[in-house]
């Protein structure tokens, strides 16, 4: 069962990737607002149905009487107090979130995804170096997994800024992209590396040196992103007299993928499947093959080559 939630969570994270992209107008300076406030919004949502969820489970079977699927969906053991303490982890993550959301707009999503979901290579190094995992956590394989994503970032950037501009045109134009060449556009995706590593960092102190849970965690960062999506509506509307839910279909599917799969991840999670994670560190694959399917993107031979070393090193080292 949980091998089905791995690839359920692995689709839905992928799909998130794909529908936000599509939804993006590289020419809206507003368009990052607009994702924010759509995967806020249903963030929010769940975070509602947890709250009241919650209430009706612990006053019946509890939360140990209920499959980890329909807890992960339904049940948080959130309290107000919680908002505050996981405040600055749930800043980090969104902080991340919300640049690589901007980066949309610069970058192809077969280069920002493998990118973005390299951090987790970062954070173990970090945990590392501040004593938040033992040594004896290092393998030879966690070794070649962060020097393969290493590599392969490094090498990405390389081709990307080498690449002939009119060959780099010529093939956006194919995909009806056509992005400015800058350093920001493969700028943001490492920012979001690196930031959301921190974050990473601070799951892990809060979780070391507080009571609490992975249910009032999650339901902390939902409600932060949700008062945020409130704040982007207020942006958009109010100050730039903008469009909110018109043409916003695909944001909002991508803010309904990332919260479902947020859902199936947490039920992994929380079972004793580790090849799931496995799995669903891979979903960044499954974003490229959509951005060359539904999107229209094509990379060079270099590019490929590079990506797949990115993506295999994340397998190796989830």
């Amino acid at each position: 069962m949980y091998y089905i939630f791995s690839i359920l969570a692995l689709l839905c994270w992928s799909g998130s990737d794909l529908f936000s992209k599509k939804g993006t107008n590289e020419h809206d300076k507003n368009s990052h607002w607009k994702v924010i406030f759509a995967v806020g919004l249903i963030m929010g949502i769940h975070f509602l149905i947890t709250l009241v969820g919650g209430v009706i489970i612990d006053n019946t079977v509890g939360v140990d009487g209920v499959p980890k699927i329909i807890s992960s969906l339904f049940y948080t053991d959130f309290k107000p107090f919680d908002f505050i303490r996981y405040l600055p982890v749930a800043a980090l993550y969104i902080f991340a979130m919300a640049l690589g959301y901007i980066g949309l707009r610069y970058i192809e999503l077969s280069i920002s995804s493998p990118i973005c979901n390299s951090s987790g290579a970062l954070a173990f190094v970090l945990c590392l170096i501040f004593g938040l995992v033992s040594t004896d956590d290092i393998t030879l394989t966690t070794v070649i997994g962060i020097v393969m994503i290493t590599i392969g970032i490094v090498a990405l950037g390389f081709v990307e800024q080498k690449e002939d501009d009119q060959i780099k045109q010529a093939r956006r134009e194919k995909a009806n992209r056509k992005y400015t060449k800058s350093i920001l556009a493969f700028l943001l995706p490492i920012s979001y590396l690196i930031i959301d590593a921190l974050g990473t960092v601070g799951d892990e102190l809060i979780f070391a040196k507080t009571d609490i849970t992975d249910y009032a965690a999650n339901s902390a960062f939902e409600l932060t992103f949700f008062l945020l999506a409130i704040f982007a509506f207020v942006w958009l509307k109010l100050i730039k007299k903008d469009t909110v839910f018109k043409g916003n279909k695909d944001l909002m599917l991508g803010g309904l993928c990332e919260t479902v799969g947020q859902v199936f991840y947490m039920a992994v999670m929380f079972s004793d499947f580790s090849a799931g994670m496995v799995i669903i560190s891979a979903y960044c694959a499954i974003s490229v093959l959509w951005s060359r399917i539904f999107l229209k993107e094509k990379m060079s031979w270099k590019h490929y080559t590079v990506i797949a070393l990115v993506i295999a090193g994340i397998v190796i080292l989830g």
